[in-house]
């Protein structure tokens, strides 16, 4: 797991990563490749949707390997053609949307996904502005994911256990 937030990292941790990475010294590639004995990683996951990030993945990734780009890109990123067309690299790109939801949530039902793990703030629907702000801090505030909840649900409607 590759993150600038150290919370992020020891999160990760708990979901069983092995191997951490604190990119904010620009060095993360390098730190990967030595962790791999230069090998690199057999899949990436570009889930931020930025340009460092899809950067760090195409450095990081083997001969052979996946990365998979779900994170939503508002700017253009360079696709490194020339580093990877030798390697037999797939790239895959898809959203969170209609067409993986409901794969998603059999994950969930099985208990092979734990999503609460990731909620680290609640909030009222009242107090929308409290939880953009929140989540707009991340960093600051340890967030992960903020669960906002309309007071005339009853609880549970919007999360599976």
């Amino acid at each position: 797991m590759i993150d600038l937030d150290d919370n992020r990292l020891e999160v990760a941790r708990s979901f069983g990563a092995t191997k951490t990475v604190n990119s904010s010294d620009g060095k993360a590639a390098e730190r990967v490749m030595t962790l791999t004995q230069g090998a690199g990683v057999d899949v990436a996951i570009e889930a931020v949707g930025l340009s460092a990030t899809f950067d760090i993945c195409q450095a990081i990734i083997a001969p052979g390997g996946r990365i998979a780009n779900v994170g939503v890109h508002g700017k253009s990123v360079d696709l490194h053609l020339e580093r990877l067309w030798a390697s037999n690299i797939t790239l895959t790109t898809r959203l969170v949307d209609a067409g993986s939801t409901a794969m998603l949530l059999r994950m969930v039902q099985s208990g092979r996904l734990a999503p609460k793990k990731l909620v680290s703030h609640r909030f009222e629907l009242s107090d929308i502005i409290k939880a953009y702000d929140t989540f707009a801090n991340a960093a600051t505030q340890h967030a992960l994911k903020v669960v906002v909840k309309n007071a005339s649900l009853t609880a549970g409607t919007l999360e599976h256990p």
